[in-house]
């Protein structure tokens, strides 16, 4: 059982609208079905979802534990960079997310390289075997999988120990200044929203390296590394500066010109298990070049 107390900082929304703005991965369905079930109290009392919260409340969510979906291999088109006895580094498409969670059980990156490879099936963690790193679901680019428990091993402490080199490209709003630099600022969730992170005090330590790569009138196409790993932290660190990415409606607003933060994984370098350094590069995909072109011809983001 896992238990969260939130205290209402802001109240006016129904109980479960304000759970599902409140509770990463919980949504206003789950909400509902756990205030029926007597899983959450405000004030120590048991309530019915469309209650309004009221500043100063005290609500006890108490959530089951999740049940681990069955993992079936489902076929599907995979773009593969490189593979060897170890690894396979993925291209990965925008809108697959890489393992199950709550919301797609199914239809995920690691569902395609089960059936690609079953044998990945025994490496790692059971609901993401062989993955080592992950990308947003609306990100596309390089991913690196191991393939075997040794090099499962091998890929989680070069990440662990920052050796590995990753490079996206993002298309941000107006022009940072200066042109480059670093972006150090710790990230933890966000204090309100639970879906989102933030910068926040006493967050995890986060840095990010950017340079201008192109200057696009009103947006600029970044380079970005990130030098720590923290969830969402390209697009967290971005809006921290002033400069949220084109098309993030989570840490930015929404565009008309694509349905997805335009942030791709471009470059990927690692030492593979066999001690050689390789570096890999994925091109922009159709959607970011045609976005690109848009706005070289004057359309707004």
């Amino acid at each position: 059982m896992k238990r969260i107390e939130i205290e209402v900082a802001e109240g006016g929304e129904r109980l479960d609208v304000f759970l599902s703005h409140q509770v990463e991965g919980l949504s206003r369905s789950q909400a509902q079905r756990l205030i029926e079930t007597g899983m959450v109290t405000v004030n120590g009392v048991v309530t019915k979802p469309g209650r309004l919260v009221r500043p100063g409340q005290r609500i006890v969510v108490v959530i089951p534990p999740p049940e681990v979906p069955r993992l079936e291999p489902e076929p599907m088109p995979l773009s593969i960079v490189y593979e060897d006895e170890d690894v396979l580094v993925i291209d990965k498409p925008a809108h697959i997310p890489v393992h199950p969670g709550p919301g797609h059980p199914r239809g995920t990156l690691v569902n395609a390289l089960l059936a690609l490879r079953p044998q990945l099936k025994q490496v790692g963690e059971e609901i993401r075997p062989g993955i080592v790193h992950r990308l947003d679901k609306g990100t596309s680019g390089l991913l690196l999988v191991a393939k075997n428990l040794r090099a499962h091993r091998h890929l989680v402490e070069e990440l662990k120990a920052r050796r590995v080199y990753k490079l996206y490209l993002a298309l941000a709003h107006g022009l940072p200044t200066p042109p480059q630099g670093i972006i150090n600022a710790p990230i933890g969730r966000h204090p309100k929203e639970r879906k989102r992170m933030a910068v926040v005090e006493g967050g995890r330590p986060a840095e990010t390296r950017y340079s201008l790569r192109e200057a696009l009138g009103r947006c600029a196409l970044l380079e970005v590394e990130p030098i720590t790993g923290r969830t969402h932290q390209v697009r967290v660190h971005l809006a921290y500066l002033g400069h949220p990415i084109v098309g993030d409606a989570l840490y930015g607003r929404p565009s008309h010109l694509l349905d997805r933060p335009f942030l791709h994984a471009h470059r990927l370098g690692v030492f593979l298990p066999n001690g050689r350094w390789e570096e890999f590069t994925s091109s922009l995909p159709p959607d970011l070049e045609a976005v690109l072109t848009a706005i070289r011809n004057g359309a707004s983001p």
